[in-house]
């Protein structure tokens, strides 16, 4: 049996979510502050989420979410709506990310972050609450060792929720491509965690 849409429910239709998104867009590049207000609100939940999993840090993921709106105000100009917008921005995201990787010192300043992370004694914690803890640093940690390509995949799918296609366009590889990235980190993953038992 088909789900019931309730009555008091309005259902938006493709091309009316895709007409507002357009506007939206129209109302940034005509220098609308509150546009690009608005656009800020709709992402940056998800995009800093996406930051924070794909360099392994709040700060950096602070640092790396104001880099992509900086980034998006600028390029705007050239998204031509052929994908969705979060599709556009979410690519322009990954892109961020895996540049703020690859660089050299990036990986100076991971390297030394924990030293300056010295906040003091931590408080007890009850230990059911621990050992959640540790299984969540464990995945994170397992996350992080992945390569950049399935990491990002698998970001972008298992976590973010994107399907394939969507994937493939964000990251600019084959359908195929990502489906392999993301079975290949979904692998290494169940293996590192099990190491970790």
């Amino acid at each position: 049996m088909p789900a019931q849409t309730p009555s008091n429910v309005v259902a938006i239709a493709p091309d009316a979510g895709r007409r507002a998104e357009q506007d939206l867009v129209r109302r940034c590049r005509n220098g609308d502050f509150g546009a690009f207000e608005e656009l800020y609100r709709r992402h940056a939940g998800r995009l800093y989420g996406l930051a924070c999993r794909m360099v392994g840090n709040p700060a950096d993921g602070e640092d790396l979410l104001q880099e992509m709106f900086l980034q998006a105000h600028r390029k705007l100009g050239s998204f031509k709506g052929e994908s969705a917008l979060a599709t556009w921005l979410y690519r322009l995201a990954m892109n961020v990310c895996l540049d703020h990787l690859r660089s050299r010192g990036a990986r100076m300043s991971q390297a030394t972050d924990s030293f300056d992370d010295d906040a003091g004694p931590e408080p007890p914690v009850a230990p059911d609450e621990a050992t959640l803890v540790v299984d969540r640093i464990d995945l994170e940690r397992a996350i992080a060792e992945l390569p950049e390509g399935s990491r990002a995949a698998f970001l972008l799918h298992d976590v973010e929720g994107l399907e394939h296609a969507e994937v493939a366009a964000i990251l600019n590889i084959a359908e195929g491509t990502s489906k392999s990235q993301v079975h290949k980190a979904r692998r290494r993953l169940r293996a590192r965690l099990r190491a970790t038992r």
